[in-house]
């Protein structure tokens, strides 16, 4: 399976603009010929202005599902949409990602379960309260949004499930690149599993987003690194890697879940 990642700049609040470039990102990216393509998390309005955020929202989504659903038909290609500031029918803000395969068709819709409280994410937007599994291409796929990437016991959930390609969209700032880098990382390796994770770049307010999208492989290998600027990804993934190195450490034979008190 070939992915390639945008790792995108995008102006904050500026749904029309943020749009428009990364549907033309989109169209170069499948120039590569990927299987996928990822977009990084919030890439609609940045992450996130306080202001007018209910007015600024998409609707249940249905921008992004109506414009990016007849993206991926048209070019034929399974489309991780990154997350977009989603108002729902019950007057709540979610943090919400949608995936698309190569007929249009969703195939997942996922609202982010941890939202970071140090930049006050949860004084506006509401908790998701599932995890995110899938199929394309008939690989098991999971997802997750920037902070979820912290917490290991949502995507050893996914892995459980029977994820062997975990999919990550992100804001992360570049104050925190050393965290970024090592916990993905880590995820793959705990997790031994393919991790795509994409990140933006460009500043927001006084926040600057660090780049640094990458794909991890199943022993924690890094095939792919981005930079700090916009560009975009692509790496190429073995999938019976991840049945090798599951074979070979079996961590999921050898989990003991009676002793562990979570």
């Amino acid at each position: 399976m070939k992915v390639a990642l945008i790792q995108m700049d995008m102006e904050l609040g500026k749904r029309e603009e943020n749009e428009s470039r990364a549907i033309s990102l989109i169209r170069q990216a499948a120039g590569l010929k990927p299987d996928v393509i990822t977009l990084p998390e919030t890439w609609d309005l940045g992450f996130f202005p306080r202001e007018g955020l209910k007015e600024l929202a998409d609707r249940e989504c249905a921008r992004l599902k109506e414009r990016f659903s007849a993206l991926a038909e048209e070019l034929g290609i399974n489309l991780v949409a990154g997350s977009v500031v989603n108002l729902r029918d019950d007057g709540g803000i979610y943090n919400t990602a949608c995936v698309f395969d190569r007929k249009g068709g969703l195939v997942a819709e996922y609202d982010k379960v941890h939202l970071f409280s140090p930049s006050g994410e949860h004084e506006y937007f509401c908790h998701g309260t599932k995890p995110c599994n899938f199929e394309l291409d008939g690989v098991p796929c999971s997802l997750a949004i920037c902070y979820d990437i912290r917490f290991p016991e949502l995507i050893r959930s996914e892995m459980l499930a029977g994820s062997r390609l975990q999919f990550v969209a992100a804001q992360w700032p570049d104050t925190r690149t050393l965290h970024w880098d090592t916990l993905n990382r880590a995820r793959a390796i705990e997790s031994q599993s393919y991790l795509v994770c994409t990140n933006s770049v460009g500043t927001a307010g006084n926040v600057t987003c660090g780049g640094h999208s990458a794909v991890y492989g199943p022993m924690g290998e890094c095939l792919v690194l981005g930079g700090e600027r916009e560009q975009i990804l692509e790496a190429d993934l073995d999938l019976t890697a991840v049945e090798a190195v599951r074979a070979a450490i079996n961590v999921y034979r050898d989990r003991r879940p009676e002793a562990y008190r979570l």
